[in-house]
């Protein structure tokens, strides 16, 4: 992740928190509280909200300002409008699905660390020649999953992913033993009938597995 101010002070990245960056689709603003208050009891820290939804932004500043103890932020990052609304909302990092020279120009002026999305080897290296090192891989599955991203760790061994897309419980350890690989995204801990019943329990055990996914 670009450097600019660290998520907290004990990690230089968002990357380091967790082996898995939750990714939330929030859709009423008012469970993004206890949904990242079970995270983190799960230790999973950080969370990621898509800017997917009209309730995103309003789900970013209450966790900013509820939770402390959460990293929060924004995914979907598609324009420089988003950057700076994320940023405004309290967002301490954001994470793009793909790049371009404008939104690349927005994200390292927002003032906080950023994933930029990448899919090829040549974007890898577009980022790399700007002096970003950390990227999310996206999607992850679709885009040749464990086996690509093995095949860029030995040409392009200063690039730090954290692979998003089709990853599941099953899959993560596969890509977490990668050298190129620092975390996963992921959302099977966040399934939306837990979300829906308040079932924050639930969420909570599911987060904790995840986080005892880098010991195995």
């Amino acid at each position: 992740m670009t450097p600019s101010a660290a998520p907290t002070p004990a990690h230089a990245s968002v990357l380091d928190l967790a082996p898995v960056l939750p990714v939330a689709v929030i859709d009423d603003a008012a469970d993004a509280v206890p949904l990242a208050r079970a995270l983190v009891a799960g230790g999973l820290p950080a969370v990621e909200v898509t800017l997917r939804t009209p309730a995103a932004l309003d789900s970013i500043r209450a966790i900013s300002a509820e939770v402390p103890e959460a990293v929060v932020g924004a995914g979907t990052v598609i324009s420089p409008v988003h950057a700076a609304d994320a940023v405004d909302a309290g967002a301490r990092f954001l994470v793009s699905p793909g790049c371009t020279p404008g939104l690349l120009d927005a994200l390292k002026a927002s003032g906080v660390p950023f994933l930029p999305g990448v899919s090829t080897a040549s974007e890898v290296v577009t980022l790399l020649e700007q002096g970003v090192t950390e990227m999310k891989f996206f999607p992850a599955e679709a885009a040749g999953g464990t086996a690509y991203l093995k095949s860029l760790s030995a040409p392009l061994p200063r690039a730090r992913f954290c692979p998003t897309g089709g990853i599941s419980l099953a899959s993560a350890p596969d890509y977490l033993t990668l050298p190129n690989v620092a975390c996963v995204g992921g959302s099977w801990m966040l399934p939306q009938d837990a979300i829906a019943t308040g079932d924050w329990l639930r969420v909570e055990t599911l987060a904790r597995e995840a986080a005892a996914l880098r010991a195995r």
